[in-house]
This record gives C-alpha cells, sequence and structure tokens, in this order.
C-alpha cells in the first residue's frame, strides 16, 4: 500500500507540474488566461481517451476500465492548467506587463 501510493503521488505532482509549466509558458507566449484549460479539456483529455479506447467495447464499458489512479493524474494536470491561468491573471493584474 505504501509504495502505491509514493507512485501515485509522484505521478500526480509530475502532471500537475508538467501542465503548470506548459500552461504558464502559453499563457505568457499568446496573452491568454485559460487557454491551457481549455485545452486540456476540449482536445487532450478526449484524445487520450479515444486513442487508447479498443473499439470493440462500449465507450461506457471502457470508461469504467480507468483506475483512480488515472482519474487522479487527470485531475492533477487539470488542476496544473487551471493553477496556471490564475497565476497569470493574478501577475498581470500586479502589473507585471510581460505576462
Amino acid at each position: 500500500m505504501g509504495l502505491g501510493f509514493i507512485v501515485v503521488f509522484i505521478l500526480m505532482v509530475l502532471f500537475f507540474v508538467m501542465m503548470f509549466g506548459i500552461g504558464f509558458i502559453l499563457n505568457m507566449l499568446m496573452k491568454t488566461t485559460w487557454f491551457p484549460s481549455y485545452i486540456f479539456i476540449i482536445v487532450i483529455l478526449p484524445i487520450v481517451v479515444y486513442s487508447l479506447w479498443d473499439h470493440t467495447q462500449s465507450l461506457g464499458v471502457y470508461l469504467q476500465s480507468f483506475h483512480l489512479v488515472d482519474y487522479l493524474t487527470a485531475v492533477a494536470g487539470l488542476a496544473g492548467a487551471i493553477l496556471s491561468g490564475w497565476t497569470i491573471q493574478k501577475l498581470r493584474l500586479g502589473g507585471y506587463k510581460m505576462f
């Protein structure tokens, strides 16, 4: 139980930091605020789900085959994307023009 939790925690931190970094850079370069969050929800999640889907089973059965680890890493990535938008917004409100 202890080793499995450590792996899940490391995965969650990795996806959070990765999406925060990518989102922060995209927000800074494109002068948007919530674009990475929308991209994560509209593009990345459906592409990952569709590309791994075995079409011999229904979508509902396929989505039930995911484990808690899969959902936790997806939520951590989404949280990183949302937090990057929030951080950029706060920096802009704080007067930082480059963001």
